[in-house]
């Protein structure tokens, strides 16, 4: 089908996979840097909005990383935190998206004061948005730093609250090097308070990454792009499924794909080579995710396009998408039920 960014702005869609301090706006990007004193690569916006999109292409990882530099010093208040967090579901909501969970990594914001300190001030900043939108929190520990066992435990006290916002634990950023294995008393922390778990694994060495998150109990594959390393492409698209692909397909485990987000970190060349197209069509629970919006240049909306376009995706396959969405998230039962008759009101021809 030819979806245009509007007809997709007008379709209910999930995200499960996107990063606060990723999605800021540019306009508050640079009020807050002006108040606390940070000096910014520009003052205008338009140049601001172009650095942030140069990191992101340069294919580079760890200089797509280096551009948080400038999010995260304006993120030591929880003022300023609980206000990004507030427009996050502003945004998402004007976007279409009517259940969304975002995560963040807490001890990134000593200024903040404690870890609970700066859960409390995102989650009721994701409170106070619309109503047209349920936006939870996934927290995350650095899998490059020493702090995931006391993030876990500190997560797990949060998932333990009825209706706290919190809904689960994360390992987050650089992965080469770091898997997650090195974190596992964390993930054993996690799993014994009956938290959920989901763990990034999208860059080098791929299918190890993949496996070793499985391994120590990832619910969700965060990225989960380089899981196509297992697959053969046939020339009319399907695909021939190795040990651990198999694997993942046949226990529905959730791929939280981030397609724009995946190319430009050089995970796959090009759209066109994403696997989110055959892997929905081979029975994957695939799912279409933003990563961070402000880097990426990307909404959910213009990726549900973008997606839909290059795989001439049929608005059956796009309810596929978004119902693979409901049922990997970690939201509650009644929520789900409320998700999937929603989709099912609008996916009609």
């Amino acid at each position: 089908m030819n979806l245009s960014l509007t007809e997709a702005q007008l379709l209910p869609k999930l995200l499960l996979h996107d990063h606060l301090d990723g999605g800021m706006r540019p306009a508050t990007i640079l009020e807050l840097a002006d108040n606390v004193g940070h000096k910014l690569p520009t003052t205008e916006e338009s140049d601001l909005v172009a650095y942030f999109r140069a990191g992101a292409d340069a294919g580079d990882i760890l200089q797509y990383l280096d551009t948080f530099s400038h999010t995260l010093p304006l993120l030591q208040s929880a003022e300023n935190l609980h206000r990004v967090a507030r427009e996050a579901a502003e945004d998402l909501a004007a976007d279409g998206v009517i259940y969304a969970e975002v995560r963040f990594a807490p001890e990134l914001h000593p200024g903040v004061g404690s870890l609970d300190d700066a859960i409390e001030a995102v989650t009721a900043g994701f409170a106070d948005g619309p109503d047209a939108i349920e936006v939870n929190t996934i927290i995350c520990a650095m899998r490059t730093e020493d702090r995931s066992a006391e993030v876990a435990a500190t997560c797990v006290e949060w998932t333990a609250k009825p209706d706290s916002g919190v809904v689960a634990f994360d390992l987050a950023g650089a992965e080469t090097g770091f898997p997650p294995s090195d974190h596992a008393e964390a993930l054993d922390i996690a799993r014994a308070g009956l938290a959920r778990v989901t763990i990034h694994a999208s860059e080098p060495p791929g299918l190890e990454l993949i496996a070793d998150a499985l391994r120590m109990g990832a619910e969700r594959v965060g990225h989960g792009v380089r899981l196509i390393e297992d697959c053969t492409i046939a020339e009319d698209g399907s695909l021939d499924l190795g040990p651990l692909a198999r694997y993942v397909r046949d226990r529905r485990v959730p791929l939280e794909l981030c397609p724009s987000c995946n190319v430009q970190i050089g995970a796959v060349p090009t759209l066109a080579d994403h696997p989110i197209g055959p892997f929905l069509r081979a029975g994957f629970n695939a799912t279409i995710n933003t990563d961070n919006r402000l880097m990426s240049g990307v909404s959910v909306s213009s990726e549900v396009a973008a997606v839909a376009n290059t795989f001439g995706l049929s608005l059956d396959e796009l309810h596929t998408a978004q119902t693979n969405a409901v049922e990997a998230s970690f939201a509650s039962h009644t929520t789900k039920q409320r998700l999937t008759e929603q989709l099912a009101a609008s996916y009609t021809d």
